[in-house]
């Protein structure tokens, strides 16, 4: 008769089979995190929440409490920015963001926030509250319409702008006039997490969004031949104006995809102008043309002006009237 029990060989061959599927799990879940940078990352807890972040400054109203590091709150007339304190020198690299955009407005609302690889940290300024005429790489998820010309699109709006000092931001076009691409992505006042991957690997810029839910990644645009140096620094950074929102950063992850062994690679690379082979010319700046008035503005004008008629008409019937009754009298 058969044993309905295993053999000690049996038993041995599946505790190695499940042991060598728990392996693999392992890897599975850690290997996502097996190049993150500690030193570059920001994580909960924040260490020194409240008063002090090591390795990273934040200036303005930028608030650090235990869930989430604000920006700036849903008030008017904020601005806040976060920055490394060490510059990046890993050549191919990859940022994930968990963020947080939301407030009491229901159909205006404001402005939005930039994730930076800059050369100068800490400036503030008028894009997104840091400085403009920057030289380096802005990802901006920009969650107000500035712009009502033929490069119009939908927001919230995710761009990218590469600059080697020379350019500006220009808000009234939304960026239009020097962005590198872009996409739409609806992340604001949403109920689940929001996460954006910024990836720069063999010169090849791969930006990335999950915003739906999903908990997969969707590619937002990829832009190829684009120069970034090595010695750059990351930072984040949002303003409010007449209108407001709030804006957290609940992690920044940094990865070493590869990094740079050679002195004379890292020399090099240093010293690189930020470029994008496709990469538009600035196109001329044009005002918008002033739209007429709307329908509802003349019907309101016209009644007005009829209202104003007619009073016009009635005192001048009651001037007239008791200009006769007057010349009776006299005679």
């Amino acid at each position: 008769m058969r044993s309905s029990h295993l053999t000690t060989s049996q038993s041995t061959m599946w505790t190695n089979f499940l042991y060598i599927l728990l392996q693999l799990s392992y890897l599975t879940f850690t290997n996502a995190d097996e190049y993150m940078k500690r030193e570059f990352s920001l994580v909960k807890p924040y260490f020194g929440a409240g008063m002090t972040l090591p390795y990273w400054d934040f200036t303005g109203s930028t608030l650090v409490t235990s869930n989430y590091i604000r920006l700036t709150p849903d008030i008017q007339s904020r601005s806040g920015a976060i920055w490394h304190t060490v510059p990046c020198m890993t050549q191919n690299w990859e940022v994930n963001l968990n963020f947080k955009v939301s407030g009491k407005g229901k159909e205006l609302f404001g402005d939005g926030f930039a994730i930076w690889y800059a050369r100068d940290r800490l400036v503030p300024g008028p894009v997104f509250g840091s400085k403009d005429y920057f030289m380096g790489l802005a990802i901006i998820l920009d969650t107000y319409s500035n712009h009502n010309g033929p490069h119009n699109h939908q927001h919230p709006y995710i761009s990218a702008m590469i600059n080697n000092g020379s350019l500006s931001y220009d808000h009234d076009r939304d960026g239009t006039l020097t962005q590198l691409a872009g996409c739409e992505a609806k992340f604001r006042n949403v109920d689940y997490e929001t996460h954006i991957s910024i990836k720069y690997l063999n010169e090849k810029l791969t930006v990335m969004t999950d915003i739906e839910n999903k908990r997969e990644w969707k590619v937002c645009f990829e832009s190829p031949n684009v120069k970034l140096p090595t010695g750059y620094y990351f930072g984040a950074s949002a303003t409010t104006g007449d209108l407001s929102d709030n804006h957290d950063i609940i992690s920044f992850k940094f990865y070493e995809l590869e990094p740079i062994v050679d002195e004379v690679t890292l020399e090099v690379r240093k010293s690189i102008i930020p470029s994008a082979e496709v990469f538009e010319a600035p196109r001329e700046r044009k005002d918008d043309v002033k739209p007429g008035m709307s329908n509802v503005k003349i019907f309101f004008l016209i009644l007005i002006g009829m209202i104003v008629a007619i009073a016009c008409a009635i005192l001048g019937i009651m001037y007239y009237q008791k200009q006769k009754e007057t010349s009776r009298k006299l005679w």
